[in-house]
């Protein structure tokens, strides 16, 4: 034996010095700043969300609703049936926009001239007449008769009842007003200088457009004096190089861009002067234009817009005509206050006159816009819906959905249980691995390439989307597919092959069943995926105004995504509110999926 020579000395941990404790409080520190970052960002990232979900919700919300028109139509016989058929089909062909706009026009008989006519009408969408149509066809006993219909109302005028136009002020007159007349250019006399408020408002509107405009003009100076310095150092180098071209080009550029915003300084400096002299001048009678809140007077039924406002006086043109000339009372009469420019909204004051009167009476209501689902796409953001898109998403998914989960099982299976251990497979689980992390655009350049350009496939079609979105989830159908084989312990298929099954019974009889919940949750999240990918279906032409609604595979489509993309660009403002409408639709349909995998996973998943 050898002996063994123990330590002479024992080792002490130190516990009590004031050393350790400070170590151990530090400790203490490290893990709770730990915590308190871990729940920070946590928080940060819910606040985002938060953020980003009420933002779409704000502004979707509008588009699930329509305001709408309740008008007595007269379905007059010559208009829409004047051999008095009855059939369908020659019903259908009637000119059912006349009687709507008749309609709509009774209800202004003052408006005769050709201009407020065209204003008049073009409150009313383009398919205002379709639902009347529709009811008329299913009930031809309806021509000649008087009925009580539903006017769509153009994108601009609904927008504006949903709150998107203009503020409306409005209050009492204190004190006797007179008007001069009924229609026309008119004057309206108040007693008690009602006026006066709202002539100090126009002031302090002047006076805040004179500070805007006198920083514009010094923002233009400053660019000038840039220029300036920039000219100078152009006319040293030509001075050392007289013979440089490109240097002359330059500086004569420059030359003519500084006196051009020297003008423009000239400019600016007068409007703010002149904005400023109008402030100054207190108690001075202010001539209104287009770029002022406008001021209007509803007295004895009726509207003036004010063009010349003073303390006690108004100047204005009649929107809507007065009932009579007589002396209003004290609170019978009201100062309206459009408090947003007609330049910087879709409906002018005429306009609002007319949709604020048809409010008064009771012809105006909002309804639950089913036609956002039930319709197609359309260039009129009233009449446009997401029908298309959906059941375009659906035969995408359809077709992805029946080829990749087949392939995607059956080679996760080989790869899995049959398939030699070899170099040959390793590269190929290798490129299974990288594919899943390729850009999705990839996958469209090749189905660009392939299935468009060398097969001839149609474009922009279900059967194509659904070609490359197969492409696309495949990877993940099969590493998630092979992630839930793996998870089946091996016992199970060694007792299958213990009693006497072969290698597929014991496969396809007592794995695959127990692997399932793991593959179609690996399922649903790739199709998930794949209902949310834009930039591969951009490249195949999905990307196409498609206004049918596609009834097969091989019919033109889009899908949801791109609708919002193609949505999201254009100019129309109601259409900001249908692309917001449509991502909720969109996250709602991901919300739906991931929560079916969830629950999958929770329900039939084991754990061994």
């Amino acid at each position: 034996m050898t002996d063994v020579a123990l330590p002479t000395g024992t080792r002490t941990i130190d516990l009590t010095s004031d050393a350790a404790k400070a170590r151990v409080r530090a400790r203490y520190r490290a893990e709770r700043r730990f915590q308190w970052y871990g729940l920070i960002a946590i928080g940060l990232t819910a606040l985002f969300i938060a953020v980003v979900l009420a933002d779409i919700t704000i502004k979707g919300i509008p588009a699930f609703t329509q305001y709408r028109l309740l008008l007595d139509v007269n379905v007059n016989q010559e208009d829409i049936d004047p051999r008095n058929s009855r059939d369908p089909a020659v019903i259908r062909t009637g000119d059912f926009a006349s009687v709507v706009r008749n309609a709509l026009r009774a209800q202004f008989p003052d408006v005769r001239d050709r201009s407020g006519r065209r204003l008049l009408d073009g409150i009313l969408s383009s398919g205002a007449p379709d639902l009347l149509r529709e009811r008329v066809v299913a009930d031809p006993s309806l021509v000649g008769q008087t009925v009580k219909a539903p006017i769509l109302l153009s994108d601009d005028a609904d927008l504006y009842f949903k709150g998107l136009g203009t503020g409306i002020e409005r209050h009492a007159g204190r004190g006797i007003a007179t008007p001069s007349g009924i229609t026309d250019e008119i004057t309206v006399l108040s007693a008690s200088n009602d006026f006066a408020s709202e002539l100090i408002a126009i002031k302090q509107t002047l006076s805040t457009r004179a500070r805007r405009v006198r920083r514009e003009a010094d923002r233009v100076r400053d660019i000038v004096r840039q220029l300036d310095t920039r000219k100078a150092a152009l006319e040293r180098t030509l001075a050392a190089a007289p013979a440089s071209a490109s240097v002359q080009a330059d500086l004569n550029g420059v030359t003519s861009e500084i006196e051009s915003l020297t003008q423009r300084v000239r400019d600016l400096d007068g409007e703010a002067a002149a904005l400023q002299a109008r402030f100054d001048t207190a108690g001075s009678d202010e001539k209104l234009d287009e770029t002022l809140p406008s001021v209007l007077v509803a007295i004895n039924g009726g509207l003036v817009k004010v063009s010349e406002l003073g303390s006690a006086k108004v100047t204005g043109r009649v929107l809507l005509p007065l009932d009579s000339a007589t002396e209003a009372q004290p609170g019978s009469w009201q100062i309206v206050t459009y408090t947003t420019p007609e330049t910087n909204r879709r409906v002018n004051d005429r306009e609002v006159a007319w949709l604020e009167r048809l409010r008064e009476r009771g012809l105006v209501e909002n309804v639950f816009n089913w036609a956002f689902f039930t319709s197609g796409d359309s260039r009129e953001p009233e009449l446009a819906g997401i029908r298309g898109a959906l059941v375009g998403s659906a035969l995408t998914l359809l077709v992805t959905l029946v080829l990749c989960l087949p392939i995607g099982v059956a080679a996760a299976i080989y790869l899995e249980e049959f398939a030699p251990k070899n170099r040959l497979t390793e590269v190929i689980e290798v490129n299974i691995n990288n594919l899943a992390a390729v850009p999705s655009i990839v996958f469209g350049l090749l189905g660009l390439a392939m299935f468009l350009n060398f097969f001839g496939l149609p474009r922009s079609a279900p059967l194509v989307g659904g070609l490359v979105l197969a492409l696309l989830v495949l990877p993940t159908i099969i590493i998630a597919s092979r992630a839930a084989l793996k998870a089946v312990p091996p016992s199970i298929k060694e007792a299958a092959l213990g009693v006497g099954a072969s290698q597929q019974q014991a496969i396809f009889h007592h794995v695959l069943p127990l692997a399932m919940p793991g593959i179609m949750t690996g399922t649903i999240i790739g199709m998930a995926h794949a209902l949310g990918e834009t930039a591969p279906l951009l490249m195949i032409g999905m990307v196409a105004f498609i206004v049918e609604v596609p009834t097969g595979i091989t019919d033109a489509a889009t899908v949801l995504p791109v609708q919002i993309y193609l949505w999201s660009d254009l100019p129309e403002i109601a259409f900001q509110a249908k692309t917001a409408a449509a991502i909720m639709v969109l996250l709602v349909f991901l919300f739906i999926m991931n929560g079916a995998a969830i629950f999958l996973r929770k329900r039939f998943e084991r754990r061994w």
